[in-house]
């Protein structure tokens, strides 16, 4: 018996990625730029990382078809990255790209049968883990930047979509 599947996960990141386009459609194109610190991502750049995070995941196990990290070459990627998410881009045009690269993702993963779900991937130091885990880590990874996301959502004065939609009065949930 499966509890969680390939069906789960796809599910399970369209719901992820609805929410992260709603937080991006709730911040005003004005604080796109907005960075909390000084060494930290912009909006924008959060948004559009958060869009490529499946590129990741094509390149790795689709396009290289690699059993490990041994001889991905971290830099190439990192700058191809950070070059993507210093691009200026309109709010449009990332909300679009969250859009269009999650689908593509959802996509991909669909096709993709359990057999290779299950191959393991060797990580860096050495421990496996299967293919299924890695991209469930993708799900996991924007999480944990919408997280940050709804942190800036605050600092701005703005009350993030999950706050306003609970079914208490509007004075209590602000």
């Amino acid at each position: 018996m499966s509890l969680y599947g390939a069906r789960q996960l796809i599910d399970s990141f369209r719901t992820v990625r609805r929410n992260t386009i709603q937080v991006a459609e709730d911040i005003p194109e004005a604080d796109y730029q907005y960075r909390p610190a000084p060494a930290s991502r912009s909006v924008a750049e959060t948004l559009v990382h958060i869009a490529w995070l499946g590129g990741a995941d094509r390149l790795l196990h689709e396009e290289k078809c690699l059993a490990s990290f041994d001889g991905f070459d971290f830099g190439a990627f990192l700058t191809t990255s950070e070059v993507e998410e210093t691009r200026q881009r309109s709010k449009a045009e990332i909300i679009e790209l969250l859009r269009t690269e999650g689908d593509r993702w959802v996509r991909w993963v669909e096709q993709l049968p359990e057999t290779f779900l299950s191959d393991q991937f060797r990580l860096p130091d050495g421990k496996s883990v299967s293919r299924f885990e890695m991209l469930l880590g993708t799900k996991e990874h924007e999480m944990e930047h919408r997280a940050h996301l709804t942190v800036i959502q605050r600092l701005l004065g703005l009350v993030p979509h999950f706050t306003r939609n609970l079914p208490i009065s509007r004075d209590k949930a602000a």
